[in-house]
């Protein structure tokens, strides 16, 4: 399937940041999709959706990041250790930080109950402040949110995709996988996502090994490789080659086998 027909020209796609990853997907992730990373903590999902937010601030979008497992401040160093000024684009009004975590500061961006409705309400509210234009949203992670109640995921995952498409926003929303098996809790965001971008680990002569794969992308004839990644101090999340390896060569219960 190539690329260039009429009906994927008028297929508008945001760049993902990461050096070699946009022709992976058609030269970018189309725009207005909910887009779910997914993997074990550990294999570059955050640092993934900080180019993604790095390269939309670049572009001109305006850009909205909510956290959950780390404090906003945290994200910041991160990104600073990557070359990215977070703390210009949030005093120029250009990216609003929602921490989830931190929840004793209390301020105008802050997330006090894990629950969906108040995710939307402050995702609503930052897009307002900053105004119409192109936007982008990380929500690291979504997965947090079901932690009390997983029977409701599926239907709360379909509630903010269809809530914020209304309001412009191409979304990448993270979703952790279990230490010991690697694969999903059953939770429901994969099941209405627009696109599936996999991250995995493994250990290999005593080596951690990350790679990624692209699971699903709708209307984009995509790569179908899994590549190798690895995250460089200085410069981020790097693609480097695809693999040929099997499922069962990076499952996480064979990590002992490859020590």
């Amino acid at each position: 399937m190539g690329i260039g027909t009429k009906a994927e020209e008028k297929i508008r796609r945001l760049s993902t940041g990461v050096k070699g990853f946009d022709e992976l997907i058609g030269g970018g992730i189309p725009e207005g999709f909910f887009v779910a990373l997914v993997g074990e903590p550990g294999t570059g999902k955050t640092i993934f959706s900080i180019h993604y937010i790095a390269q939309g601030l670049n572009d001109g979008d305006k850009c909205i990041y909510v956290t959950t497992e780390e404090s906003k401040e945290s994200v910041i160093r991160q990104a600073q250790q990557f070359g990215f000024d977070f703390t210009k684009y949030i005093k120029d009004g250009k990216l609003i930080m929602i921490d989830a975590l931190m929840k004793e500061k209390q301020d105008e961006w802050t997330i006090i109950n894990l629950n969906i409705d108040e995710l939307i309400q402050k995702v609503i509210a930052a897009k307002q402040k900053l105004g119409y234009s192109r936007a982008r949203l990380v929500i690291d992670s979504l997965s947090a949110f079901f932690l009390d109640k997983p029977a409701m995921a599926r239907r709360d995952s379909y509630n903010v995709k269809r809530t914020l498409y209304k309001w412009g926003l191409t979304v990448l929303a993270t979703s952790q996988y279990a230490i010991t098996t690697g694969e999903a809790f059953g939770w429901g965001i994969e099941h209405v996502a627009d696109g599936i971008i996999r991250f995995r680990k493994t250990i290999k002569n005593g080596v951690l090994k990350r790679y990624v794969m692209v699971e699903k992308m709708r209307q984009t004839p995509h790569d179908l490789h899994l590549w190798e990644i690895e995250i460089i101090d200085g410069i981020g999340l790097v693609l480097l080659e695809k693999t040929n390896m099997r499922v069962e060569d990076y499952t996480t219960s064979k990590y002992s086998k490859n020590t």
